[in-house]
């Protein structure tokens, strides 16, 4: 077996626009696909980031009512994304200046590297790693 690439990352979130504004607008995800789908009576929404081989897809899902996350303690399942970027300050910095707080720029242990959390709508976790 040889996999390629992840393809996509499929979320579910608890506000449509609140998160479409989340996702497009704030972080800059461009949409792929806009779907309402009546027999299910939710939204699905197709976003990407990266171009060409490098793009992957985040598939979001607005169903009515959908149950809490659990962050504390941590369940099972994806624990966050992340992404990658050039400079952590300076997008922690883009990230403030529209109201999105972040945790500390901290050094990834391993990597060396630095990287912060923040958060999306609905409490997921998202990462920035240089």
């Amino acid at each position: 077996m040889k996999l390629a690439a992840i393809h996509h990352v499929a979320i579910i979130v608890s506000d449509y626009e609140k998160s479409k504004d989340f996702y497009v607008n704030k972080l800059g995800f461009a949409i792929v696909r806009e779907n309402f789908r009546k027999e299910r009576n939710d939204w699905k929404l197709d976003l990407r980031v990266g171009e060409g081989a490098d793009a992957i897809e985040l598939e979001i899902f607005a169903e009515p009512n959908p149950p809490k996350r659990v962050n504390r303690p941590e369940a099972c399942g994806l624990r966050h994304l992340a992404f990658r970027v050039e400079d952590v300050e300076a997008t922690v910095a883009e990230l403030e200046q529209m109201g999105i707080g972040c945790e500390p720029i901290r050094l990834d242990s391993y990597t060396q590297k630095k990287m912060t959390f923040f958060f999306d709508p609905d409490g997921l976790p998202l990462e920035l790693h240089e």
